[in-house]
């Protein structure tokens, strides 16, 4: 059942290289590099639906190279010249890896990006309003969330003293001022956290019996192009483990997670189609703002709570905008 919006101003990708990267292609038109941290079905059916409602459908008037790396970060820059080696006339980034890997390559190409990142602190725009260079897009700059999100975990389970964090090594500003955030809420809610870090999906099972042994009593996963592109695996041993999760966005609840908390990436995506398309009849990226996000949902699935054996507290249910029964 849907119910009202939250809204508040505010802040979010993976591919495989040459040989192993997943691809797609297609051959009319102005051509897109479609560069993705996360895996296929993630995101791309939003941005081509954001696409088609602009007039853009592939194989007909546009082609796009689909290039996906599931996280795998290091494969990004043979991926990044790879697209250009194809000439691509402008590039999708999905997410912060995938938006700084392309910067790196080519300063030409027009990049659209999607990234939970401040571009400004990392170097990749001027200022929000005036990117002044190739790159613009959407950003999802909301390290406070991560406070709220942690809020919501101890509201729904007062019970709980210690909260396990999942979040994967990468070095960027943001992961900093997501977990920087984290620490503060939790010493304001009496939590104590428990950062359990991952260089790869191999890193999984340790994290979780690690989990096990020190007795979390609930799990927060932070959002990038590693745990998304693991999201279902994720979701499947954290129900293992029988404790209450936190997520990012409504794409984890949909998998079987409990609750999320952001704004709807498919909607980023779906937005970014209209930054590709502006720029593709004509616009120059330095003249289009940087977008943030302005609604957040919170999403609860109460059939996860009931095979948990979880109860949710009624209050929290009549503010969600969405219970999946």
């Amino acid at each position: 059942m849907n119910r009202r919006t939250f809204l508040c101003g505010l802040t979010l990708g993976t591919f495989p290289a040459p040989l192993a990267a997943e691809t797609q292609q297609a051959g009319k038109g102005p051509r897109i590099g479609w560069l993705s941290t996360s895996a296929p079905g993630l995101f791309d059916t939003a941005f081509r639906q954001g696409l088609r409602e602009l007039g853009d459908v592939e194989e007909q008037n546009i082609t796009i190279e689909w290039r996906w790396v599931r996280g795998e970060f290091d494969r990004l820059p043979a991926v990044v010249s790879e697209l250009l080696s194809l000439k691509v006339d402008i590039i999708l980034a999905g997410g912060t890896p995938a938006a700084l890997a392309t910067q790196k390559m080519t300063a030409a190409i027009p990049t659209v990006m999607v990234a939970g990142i401040d571009p400004v602190q990392a170097g990749l725009v001027a200022s929000l309003a005036r990117p002044s260079g190739n790159i613009t897009g959407l950003t999802l700059i909301a390290p406070e969330l991560a406070g709220k999100r942690l809020a919501l975990l101890k509201e729904a389970f007062p019970q709980i003293s210690r909260v396990a964090v999942l979040w994967h090594g990468l070095s960027n500003p943001s992961t900093a001022s997501v977990l920087n955030e984290l620490r503060v809420a939790a010493s304001a809610l009496t939590l104590s956290l428990q950062p359990h870090e991952l260089r790869s999906a191999a890193d999984l099972d340790g994290a979780f019996a690690a989990i096990a042994r020190e007795r979390a009593g609930a799990i927060l996963t932070i959002q990038d192009g590693l745990t998304n592109a693991h999201r279902a695996q994720i979701v499947a041993l954290v129900t293992k483990s029988r404790l209450p999760a936190m997520y990012e966005t409504r794409g984890w609840t949909e998998v079987g997670g409990l609750m999320a908390y952001g704004a709807s990436d498919s909607e980023l995506y779906r937005r970014a189609a209209y930054f590709v398309d502006k720029i593709l009849k004509g616009a120059k990226p330095a003249d289009l703002p940087i977008e943030q996000p302005t609604k957040f949902e919170l999403v609860i699935n109460l059939k996860t709570a009931t095979a948990l054996g979880l109860t949710i507290p009624p209050s929290l249910l009549l503010r969600a905008d969405q219970v999946i029964e």
